[in-house]
């Protein structure tokens, strides 16, 4: 499972002009399920994103989390994420799961992050979306649950 990780002063996903999620200032996530993915690769990205030390303390060092700010997660389904451009002009998806795996993890981490107390939105699975986001920093972090980056 990958994940690009910004923190945001805003951001908002919309569908057919009509806004679907929005938040104020925490974090955007864009949200790529592997072929090889499963809910244990959620968990670890749940955890690991919702403690990612990224905001600033009071000396102004990035030393506090999304958990210690009480911050909210926008969370929006990117298979492109998986896409493969090593060779030749158009990426290939092979690595990325099945729609009917990609929409299950997608949901199970829409889930996991709720169990965090986070407020939280997010974007509408397999839809074509429009993200606008304000980055603050700018601050994007990207995220491995297979740890190859």
């Amino acid at each position: 499972m990958r994940a690009v990780v910004q923190r945001v002063l805003e951001s908002k996903v919309e569908v057919d002009n009509e806004i679907i999620g929005s938040i104020n200032e925490g974090l955007c996530i864009l949200l790529g399920v592997g072929e090889e993915d499963s809910k244990d690769d959620v968990d670890y990205l749940v955890d690991k994103i919702v403690n990612l030390r990224v905001f600033d303390d009071k000396e102004g060092k990035m030393n506090l989390s999304a958990k210690d700010l009480d911050k909210e997660i926008l969370i929006v389904s990117q298979f492109t994420l998986f896409g493969d451009c090593r060779s030749g002009r158009r990426p290939g998806y092979s690595q990325a799961a099945s729609p009917e795996k990609a929409e299950k993890l997608y949901n199970y981490f829409i889930n996991k992050v709720k169990e965090t107390g986070l407020d939280y939105a997010h974007g509408e699975f397999k839809a074509y979306m429009n993200l606008t986001l304000n980055n603050d920093g700018p601050v994007t972090l990207l995220l491995d649950s297979k740890k190859e980056f």
